[in-house]
């Protein structure tokens, strides 16, 4: 009897050597062509940035920029999430689905930004946000 195959997952940070992977990933993804911002702050981002692996294929990331905020506080914005379609757990792709996934997870629609999106329908966006308070140990 032959034995079952394994295949792993794993998790890697982002870094100057695999920000391409992230940047055909988005190409994959994204109907939005991102800038040298956008990558300069997911490097920036420490371990808020990571890329998913599925058996050493590159399937999936989260990409976050850090922002301060006022009294010192400090924001983490995912400026992206996505997964490869074959690698999803669902088929479904809309936004929808997207918002749930979201307030899943405790966020929630604190915001419409109009004409975010320059060349997609509809071109507004929600900004989703989750609050978290820390208690001092």
């Amino acid at each position: 009897m032959g034995a079952g195959l394994e295949v792993q997952s794993s998790l890697d940070g982002l870094r100057d050597k695999n920000v391409m992977q992230l940047k055909k990933l988005n190409t994959a993804l994204f109907p939005v062509r991102y800038n040298d911002k956008y990558y300069a702050d997911a490097l920036a981002s420490g371990d808020f940035t990571k890329l998913a692996y599925f058996s050493d294929i590159c399937v999936g990331a989260i990409a976050c920029r850090l922002e301060k905020k006022e009294g010192g506080a400090v924001r983490v914005y995912i400026m992206t999430l996505g997964v490869l379609a074959p690698y999803r757990g669902w088929a479904l792709t809309n936004n929808e689905d997207a918002i749930n996934f979201y307030k899943k997870f405790g966020f929630e629609i604190t915001e419409t930004i109009q004409n975010y999106y320059t060349n997609i329908t509809p071109p507004d966006c929600y900004v989703l946000t989750k609050y978290i308070t820390q208690t001092k140990k």
